[in-house]
């Protein structure tokens, strides 16, 4: 194998195809990315039992053939090539070696006919736009679960049903759900779902948002697959589902609701939480045109009023975990949010439009 390619574009591509490498593996073969030369054409694949990415660049092949090479440390040398062209030669079947801007550089090879064939993409279902997606999925995912023990947890769910996508995620603490519109190759008589790692699917997300356009969704029982341009990604589905958000998110009986600039209630909690003790409160008393935030116990306190209005009572207290409220108000984007409160101890839905939501449980008088 033998190629000249930018170094820009090498760089890009070894960095989208070495987010699939494994962190450890007892298989030294999957921290290799495979680079495969041929016509105008540079692919380069990586995989874990997990995942797997692929991108696509532009190169000038001299020589077609393939090359596995370990992924990280191609990665570390390209960080620090001087730009410009990049001569890449396997020499002996034994070393890649990269040659650019009178910097050389020799890799050891490992035995490309040994690496297993990276999986296909699955059916494609559709499309949506980059950015918006990206946008989606970090508005849910602080609300995922961190807790490995519970797999389930650590997903964000995804419904497809006709022209609108919808996300959600929970860790049973707190729950975020927002919708977007997609473009489905098909009509489908059912919802389509998926429950897909949030962890993965917020980095390749975002990475997919570098470009603008579209990004092609793919989707079996068992696989998800997003593409945009030369780049794809496959993630392996998690088992199990979420709790159905239908009566949750339904505030039956009586609840007031309050409604706070958003920026500054931010900043408000923030503030306060500065003296709260691990696992206690921010209190937020709602009272004729102001709220006052209040944190910690004893000697050490803080507060701060921030201007509310608050309809549906002439009152009401209630305290929340800072870190779960902060997490919240942070994946709004609106000036103003909406706070539908159903008492301490009760569920709270924090609201801009119909189109993005989160709940949280407050807490419990006797915790303020």
């Amino acid at each position: 194998m033998e190629l000249r390619i930018e170094r820009r574009e090498l760089l890009e591509a070894v960095t989208w195809a070495a987010r699939a490498l494994p962190a450890r593996s007892p298989v030294p073969l999957l921290g290799g990315l495979l680079l495969e030369a041929e016509g105008d054409r540079l692919r380069l694949s990586g995989q874990d039992y997990e995942a797997s990415a692929c991108a696509e660049a532009e190169a000038r092949t001299r020589r077609p053939g393939r090359a596995l090479v370990m992924g990280r440390r191609l990665l570390d040398v390209c960080k620090v090539l001087p730009d410009g062209p990049v001569d890449c030669a396997v020499e002996d079947a034994a070393r890649l070696t990269l040659n650019g801007g009178g910097a050389r550089f020799g890799l050891s090879l490992l035995p490309p006919e040994e690496y297993p064939a990276p999986p296909a993409l699955p059916e494609a279902r559709g499309r949506v736009d980059a950015e918006t997606f990206a946008a989606a999925v970090g508005q849910v995912s602080p609300a995922a679960g961190r807790d490995d023990t519970l797999p389930a947890l650590t997903g964000i769910h995804l419904t497809l049903t006709g022209e609108t996508m919808t996300l959600a995620a929970t860790d049973r603490y707190r729950y975020a759900l927002r919708t977007i519109p997609w473009q489905p190759q098909a009509p489908a008589d059912t919802p389509t779902e998926a429950l897909v790692p949030s962890r993965h699917l917020t980095e390749i997300s975002r990475a997919l948002s570098t470009r603008p356009g579209e990004v092609s969704l793919a989707l079996d029982s068992h696989t998800l697959g997003l593409s945009s341009a030369a780049r794809h990604t496959t993630t392996r589905l998690l088992e199990g589902r979420l709790p159905r958000p239908d009566k949750l998110f339904a505030l039956d009986g009586t609840h007031a609701t309050a409604t706070v600039d958003r920026a500054a209630l931010t900043e408000a909690v923030k503030r306060v939480a500065v003296v709260a003790e691990r696992d206690s409160p921010v209190e937020l008393a709602f009272t004729g045109g102001t709220v006052r935030l209040q944190a910690g116990y004893e000697n050490d306190l803080a507060s701060q009023h921030v201007p509310s209005t608050l309809e549906g009572a002439e009152s009401l207290t209630v305290g929340f975990n800072p870190a779960y409220l902060l997490d919240a108000l942070t994946t709004f984007t609106a000036p103003t949010v909406r706070l539908h409160l159903q008492g301490p101890g009760q569920r709270a839905l924090l609201t801009t439009d119909s189109t993005h939501r989160h709940l949280l449980m407050s807490m419990r008088p006797a915790l303020l």
